[in-house]
């Protein structure tokens, strides 16, 4: 992971908040939401999960996420409507309130990550058995669409096949039917749009809800939390000499993580103040590539500006 522009001190952190006069909490491992009426306030936090777990705070993290989640749903639009209302703030989102199926829908265009490990303990992946001999990193003929199940926080989401989910009754057939082939036609399209920055999109997860009985996009696309970027170049020399492609995504944290023994369980290492300000660095320039749009962080005091932010824009 190289970074420019670090900064030289600490911005302030949006840990979580406790809005009451929004009501009540939920506190999902990044975001913390609020349902108003029909509309939701989502905040996206400067927390840090890896491995369901929430290890530490990046500063201006969770704008970064709200601005590549509202670039995107503003280019899916004619795929899917979604859930988005408006943005008040940096960190928020005012979306319609749905009620949310409780799958994650992972598309896969290569062997990575946890589909990876599974692979190498002998394990399916989602249900799906992999051709043998594959290599880290290598792409699929076609991309695969490996659902989890939607676990609270600090539990692991759980892979399960098409079959076992509509079993269990978590979709009906024909709402998945639909939420299958919408992954799909968004995982070309932020496929194609990547590519003419030399990227390639590697894996995505996407939430969909329900509202008036019609499938709607929820929750974020295409961010750095819920997708792997890689760089082209890097990748043509990756699979000659078994190094990993250059990243612009969330798995450098994942294999510091795992270089330091923590893959969930147990105490996670501590990460200092100077790789909290490099990973604040990555996330801007990752997301300026991905979208190809300038990211520039509003560094005041998160709280009291939310607050005002979105009572303003509810009328509060």
């Amino acid at each position: 992971m190289t970074v420019r522009n670090k900064p030289q001190t600490m911005p302030p952190a949006l840990t979580e908040t406790n809005y009451s006069w929004l009501g009540e909490v939920y506190r999902g491992k990044v975001r913390d939401s609020y349902g108003v009426g029909n509309k939701r306030v989502l905040i996206a936090t400067d927390r840090l999960s890896a491995f369901d777990r929430v290890i530490s705070t990046v500063p201006g993290k969770g704008q970064v996420l709200t601005k590549m989640a509202a670039h995107w749903f503003n280019r899916t639009r004619e795929i899917i409507a979604n859930h988005l209302i408006g943005i008040p703030d940096p960190n928020v989102m005012v979306v319609k309130e749905v009620s949310i199926v409780p799958v994650e829908v992972i598309v896969r265009g290569y062997l990575a990550g946890s589909a990876w490990r599974d692979y190498e303990a002998g394990r399916l992946v989602s249900g799906h058995k992999i051709d043998p001999g594959m290599s880290q990193f290598e792409k699929f003929s076609a991309p695969l669409v490996t659902p989890c199940t939607k676990e609270a926080v600090g539990k692991h989401d759980l892979p399960i096949s098409e079959a076992e989910l509509l079993s269990r009754g978590l979709v009906g057939r024909e709402h998945w039917e639909e939420i299958r082939t919408t992954a799909l036609k968004l995982f070309e399209l932020g496929s194609r749009e990547v590519a003419t920055r030399g990227l390639l999109f590697a894996d995505t997860k996407y939430e969909f809800g329900l509202l008036d009985g019609k499938v709607v996009l929820a929750d974020e696309i295409h961010t750095l939390d819920s997708s792997r970027f890689w760089v082209k170049d890097s990748y043509e020399q990756c699979l000659s000499n078994g190094e990993p492609p250059e990243m612009l995504d969330k798995e450098p944290i994942r294999r510091w993580l795992i270089d330091r023994g923590f893959m969930g369980e147990g105490q996670p290492p501590e990460i200092d103040d100077n790789y909290r300000l490099a990973l604040r660095a990555h996330y801007v320039q990752s997301a300026e590539r991905i979208t190809g749009e300038v990211f520039s962080l509003n560094d005041s005091e998160p709280v009291a500006r939310i607050a005002r932010n979105v009572r303003e824009f509810l009328g509060m």
